[in-house]
């Protein structure tokens, strides 16, 4: 866990320091309460035409699996952390826009945004001879006419499913490399939207521009979110899950980049591999990818209180108050430059 959380601060070139996160109510005991409200984002769902969103497996869909496990986490969530307010961004099989899911989490004001998806890989190209085929080809003219002959090997060409398996879990992140199957993968559904400048504006979520924004915004939830992501990592792995890390998306994905929280993805594993497929629609396997989850909300809780500060800490104002005006102040700047660069 440490490891993890070392590579992620050192990504990072500036501090995670811009404020604090720490909730304003207390609890019954008098301690600061650090987690008043989790949004629960089920990815992708059924579209208005009736067909599937999202990567399809030999028999089921990745928007299926992908509600299935997040009915789960929240029926833990509200079993085993009932003082924790649980918001669900899809709760039904249809699909929700995905600016409509950040704005559910920003105006429900999350402390967590936990969205839950399928990984994909593509089939594995082969190739072998089958055998050569005779070509036969002229040069030159009249009596200066040669015939060439020459052997071109034949090919048989076939995919088989690729092994590719286990669970990862995704921060955003701004990069220079670009994974763009990725990127149209996650942000299908937003371009396939009716009302997409509408929602939108011209924003391209993968434009250059755009990450710088998003990055302002975004940085100070990094730190919480890389340690989250190691925490659900961690417990995939206690299970024997297969441990593919914490990654950063190298390109825009909305629902990372919208959401005014610590935000993660969790890749809960590869519908093309047939065995992890299996294991994804079963009620055993949908409940321990669940139980993943919440033991490692449960040991970010665990971490944030230990680490909470009083709001005054670290704040460069004379009277001491909190310095949460003068961030309110940066965000607005942000959210107008983000405007003007959409028009």
């Amino acid at each position: 866990m440490i490891k993890r959380t070392l590579f992620f601060f050192f990504v990072v070139a500036f501090p995670v320091t811009l404020f604090s996160f720490i909730s304003n109510y207390k609890k019954d005991t008098g301690t600061t309460r650090v987690i008043k409200t989790i949004i629960v984002d089920a990815g992708h769902g059924i579209m208005e035409n009736g067909g599937h969103n999202g990567a399809p497996g030999s028999y089921s869909h990745e928007d299926e699996i992908c509600l299935a496990v997040a009915k789960e986490l929240v029926r833990k969530f509200h079993d085993q952390l009932p003082d924790i307010r649980i918001v669900e961004s899809r709760p039904t099989e249809k699909i929700v826009p995905v600016h409509i899911r950040a704005e559910i989490a920003n105006q429900n004001k999350g402390d967590l945004f936990i969205c839950i998806h399928v990984n994909a890989a593509p089939a594995q190209k082969h190739s072998e001879i089958t055998g050569y085929r005779t070509i036969t080809t002229y040069t030159g003219k009249g009596k200066k006419r040669k015939k060439k002959t020459h052997e071109v090997p034949q090919y048989r060409y076939w995919t088989t499913p690729n092994p590719a398996k286990g669970a990862e879990t995704y921060i955003w992140g701004a990069h220079k490399n670009e994974d763009k199957e990725i990127a149209m993968r996650e942000n299908a559904p937003m371009m396939q939207e009716e009302n997409y400048k509408e929602s939108y504006g011209d924003i391209d979520p993968n434009s250059p521009e755009f990450i710088a924004l998003s990055l302002l915004k975004t940085k100070q939830y990094f730190k919480r979110s890389a340690t989250l992501a190691g925490y659900v990592q961690d417990e995939f792995a206690k299970i024997g899950r297969i441990d593919r890390d914490v990654r950063q998306r190298a390109v825009g994905i909305w629902v990372l980049q919208a959401t005014a929280m610590p935000s993660i993805l969790v890749e809960t594993g590869y519908i093309t591999n047939r065995s992890e497929e299996d294991y994804l629609n079963s009620k055993d396997g949908q409940s321990e990818t669940a139980s993943c989850i919440i033991n490692a909300v449960k040991t970010y809780i665990a971490w944030l209180e230990k680490n909470q500060q009083p709001a005054s800490n670290g704040d460069n104002s004379k009277n001491g108050k909190s310095s949460a005006k003068d961030v309110t102040a940066f965000l607005q700047m942000v959210d107008e430059r983000e405007r003007k660069a959409s028009r």
